[in-house]
């Protein structure tokens, strides 16, 4: 059996990205291990397993990805129980919603960037039978 275990987020900063994606998302901080010569091993995640390594650019090419990961789509999905609540929260912390929030056949959608540029979809699902 194979899992996908985390993916790889590259971002300008540990210290700022930690605070946006705990304060901000709500995602607790799972590991912050020091590997020496400035990088760090930085891993967010939430309840049920999906984890982001945040890993701080260092060369040029790194930095001009930044914002631009996934060539302007939404790459990242959150999921949440009370969209009312996170959108707030998220909004308070630095995310720009680039839209009002709507509903969709399979809940509550808006799309959102976090501070750096990166889009993401903020989804309340509807519950089903």
């Amino acid at each position: 059996m194979i899992s996908l275990a985390m993916t790889a987020l590259v971002v300008p900063d540990y210290d700022a990205a930690i605070a946006f994606f705990t304060a901000g998302v709500g995602l607790a901080l799972v590991e912050d291990s020091d590997l020496g010569a400035g990088k760090r091993w930085v891993v967010v995640g939430g309840e049920d397993g999906g984890r982001l390594l945040l890993a701080k650019a260092t060369s040029e090419d790194q930095h001009a990805a930044i914002g631009r990961q996934t060539g302007g789509r939404v790459g990242w999905f959150l999921h949440t129980d009370d969209f009312s609540a996170a959108h707030t929260r998220l909004v308070a912390n630095g995310a720009v919603f680039e839209e009002e929030p709507r509903r969709e056949a399979f809940g509550m959608v808006a799309v959102f960037r976090d501070p750096w540029g990166n889009r993401w979809d903020l989804i309340e699902r509807k519950e089903t039978a």
